[in-house]
């Protein structure tokens, strides 16, 4: 009999699965300078494009070692951040070493480091990242290829790791995780996971942000040192689609194949492409050095590890006072005020 309690029940039930609802919201104007702790961070689910299955699980993959690597570092949401790295970025004094001391002098940085995995291309890397960090994976990229030395860029080598960096990254996707990718030669000031839309399969930097009115879904130039996709169907498939673009632009390296690319893998498998502002991920070519805003920098524009370590050095040093100054003038505020 349906009596009047259980009808109370079923109005209960309603309004709790109307509230437990994902709501999309909208790219934020700003970096946002703090939020959840990392721990407890939460990304949304991705947006319904299709019929597609929209979350993918690991339970039909054989448990291997990344696999088991990747649930001791994902954060909530199944999310990890990853770099990679070779021998020469990775030898004491190097890229790694200015990268990770980032983390540590960001604001609310330090703790995304539990959820960060190394990807070492060389036996050598692999050893020096484990002297310094507890999440280091080694790829085996198969004999007669050698990473272990700086490459210089469009070398064959060069391209080489490019391609072999995108594979990897589906197969993240494939585990079922959602990532967040960072070349090494970029410096971090605040959670960049912030500012990912909610709303976006795939949300990548560029070199020079193009802000048209059609930003930030318009054409710009991709630049894949700072990625973040999401685990769907639909974002695998345009991550296979982009791979297999490589056989038609022969001796090119990933940026230039996806820009060619994405707006045809896009419409075909139904995936929301997201460009984030230079202002807010930026890096030296376009040097927009507001520290307010700024949640990374990267070192792009640049040719040569030396000098790579020479500038970001100097702009972490920036940081460094920026925050020091900050400190300061909070102090002197609260004096006055008391």
């Amino acid at each position: 009999m349906f009596t009047a309690t259980k009808f109370l029940r079923l109005l209960m039930a309603a309004a709790m699965a109307t509230a437990c609802s994902v709501v999309l919201l909208s790219p934020s104007s700003h970096c946002p300078c703090s939020g959840a702790p990392p721990d407890r961070l939460q990304l949304a689910s991705p947006s319904n494009n299709g019929n597609q299955a929209e979350h993918i699980t690991n339970k039909a993959v054989p448990e291997d070692d990344l696999a088991v690597l990747l649930r001791s570092a994902a954060m909530e949401g199944n999310t990890v951040i990853m770099t990679f790295t070779n021998k020469a970025w990775t030898s004491p004094g190097s890229l790694l070493d200015l990268f990770l001391e980032s983390f540590r002098e960001g604001d609310n940085t330090e703790p995304l480091l539990k959820h960060l995995v190394i990807v070492a291309v060389d036996g050598k890397a692999f050893e020096q990242c484990k002297v310094v960090h507890p999440l280091c994976y080694y790829l085996d990229v198969g004999s007669g290829v050698n990473m272990t030395a700086e490459k210089a860029y469009m070398s064959k080598d060069y391209l080489e790791m490019m391609w072999v960096r995108n594979n990897f990254q589906t197969r993240v996707l494939q585990l079922g995780y959602a990532f967040l990718f960072t070349d090494m030669d970029i410096v971090w000031f605040r959670n960049a996971l912030l500012h990912i839309p909610v709303g976006a399969d795939i949300t990548i930097s560029s070199d020079k942000y193009k802000d048209d009115g059609a930003a930030p879904y318009g054409p710009q130039a991709a630049n894949g040192g700072f990625l973040y996709a999401r685990p769907s169907e639909r974002t695998i498939a345009f991550f296979k689609g982009w791979y297999e673009a490589r056989k038609v632009h022969r001796r090119q390296h990933d940026q230039y194949v996806f820009d060619r690319v994405k707006q045809e893998l896009s419409l075909q498998h139904g995936v929301v492409l997201h460009f984030i502002d230079t202002a807010y991920i930026g890096g030296f070519c376009q040097p927009k050095k507001d520290f307010r805003r700024l949640c990374t920098f990267h070192g792009n524009c640049l040719r040569g590890l030396g000098l790579k370590l020479e500038r970001l050095r100097g702009v972490l040093d920036e940081w460094k006072k920026f925050r020091i100054d900050q400190q300061q003038q909070q102090a002197a505020s609260n004096t006055t005020s008391s």
